[in-house]
């Protein structure tokens, strides 16, 4: 229990480290900035599990808050926030499969495929009440900006950090 403690700790304190400072780049003002803090979501879910995925979702709904951005849409972006990362740790820790490795480029394709789906998914679930929220918002640009957000981070500032975590650190995915 003590072990778990200190892990949600550790993970909300590596969130604020890295989110903070990037509260203020807005995209659409009161909904969408941006936020390489999406990086995380597949980090968190991939090692620390559904644990890892409730600690990414609230985290997010806080963000909401400072940010003043904080909308009855939030609770999608709760669920939504929630739900792509644990698909992305359904995939690659409970479908029989080998260990998920990075090494190759075939690997980092379909690793870059899955957190582009999940984005997708997200999008889908998070864009229709924004525009419900505020009819003036446009759906498109709303949903790309999450699409850009919740896929190239991961890609780009994830994907180094799950290698980094996993081979240097000896971090177990899955465990």
């Amino acid at each position: 229990m003590r072990r778990k403690i200190i892990n949600i700790i550790v993970l909300i304190i590596a969130y604020l480290i890295m989110a903070i400072p990037f509260k203020v780049m807005v995209v659409i003002p009161g909904f969408a900035d941006i936020r390489p803090i999406t990086a995380l979501g597949p980090i968190y879910s991939l090692f620390f599990g559904i644990p890892g995925c409730i600690v990414f979702a609230l985290l997010n709904l806080v963000m909401d808050i400072a940010s003043d951005s904080l909308r009855w849409s939030s609770i999608a972006g709760l669920v939504a926030n929630f739900t792509g990362p644990f698909l992305i740790m359904l995939y690659w820790t409970r479908i029989p499969r080998k260990d998920l490795h990075l090494r190759t480029p075939v690997n980092v394709l379909e690793f870059s495929v899955t957190l582009a789906v999940a984005a997708v998914l997200e999008a889908a679930m998070i864009t229709p009440s924004v525009v419900a929220t505020d009819s003036s918002v446009n759906a498109l640009v709303f949903a790309l900006s999450v699409v850009a957000n919740t896929a190239l981070f991961p890609i780009i500032i994830g994907i180094p950090v799950i290698i980094l975590l996993k081979e240097e650190f000896g971090f177990k995915i899955g465990k």
